[in-house]
């Protein structure tokens, strides 16, 4: 890949996300970290407004404007694939956000590649899946956004009981199962929890947004214990 053309992709990724570190996007992109940083550091010196630092991550502010792009057959059946995990893995209210924003995006396709989306091959069925995590999901997932406290039952992998009131700040999902990242003020903590082993939860009142105690803060921690 030419360099013209990963530092137009870095700016992608970046400005559809909260965060991106410089390891995923090496990854993605099959460089060093070394060379993401040698990137960044030329968007910044061409004027593109990424904020973050080295080991947090990065994303670039609002307001940046790029002409819009043309999907790929491989982007379209990403986008397929995408709507029908939600649809099928994500809670009633994204199922329904993931229907809405499909029809919307095949609107603006052109001829064959709408074609190309409405024939894609790829399914994620849902009829084996229990309905509670997605229900657990909506609930926790209204609460990261208002920043409330949730309190509920929960069960660990040992089978122990207890009762849990927490700040929630991510969601997470690895394949077979979704879990909550939070602040646990039982533990005074952070810790993460499967949706799975949860009881019913309930929306609490707001908490005050404190340094250390924030999704970045969790990242941080995670990245440290590896």
């Amino acid at each position: 890949m030419r360099r013209a053309d990963r530092l137009f992709e870095i700016v992608q990724y970046l400005r559809g996300r909260r965060l991106t570190t410089a390891r995923q996007l090496a990854e993605w992109l099959r460089v060093s970290e070394r060379t993401i940083y040698r990137d960044v550091a030329a968007l910044l010196a061409a004027g593109v407004p990424i904020d973050g630092e080295a080991g947090v991550g990065y994303r670039v502010r609002p307001g940046l404007d790029l002409p819009p792009l043309m999907f790929s057959f491989d982007e379209v059946e990403a986008l397929a694939i995408g709507a029908r995990f939600v649809e099928s893995w994500g809670g009633a209210g994204l199922a329904q956000g993931a229907r809405s924003s499909l029809a919307k995006i095949a609107a603006a396709l052109p001829r064959e590649k709408r074609a190309a989306l409405e024939s894609a091959r790829l399914f994620v069925p849902g009829f084996f899946i229990d309905p509670l995590p997605g229900e657990r999901l909506e609930t926790l997932r209204h609460a990261i956004v208002q920043r409330r406290a949730v309190q509920f039952g929960y069960r660990d992998g040992a089978n122990r009981a207890s009762q849990r009131r927490v700040r929630p700040l991510g969601l997470y999902f690895w394949g077979h199962a979704w879990s909550l990242a939070a602040w646990c003020e039982l533990r005074e903590d952070f810790r993460n929890f499967r949706l799975d082993r949860m009881g019913e939860v309930t929306l609490l009142e707001p908490y005050a947004d404190q340094a250390g105690k924030r999704l970045e803060d969790f990242v941080r921690r995670m990245q440290a214990e590896d």
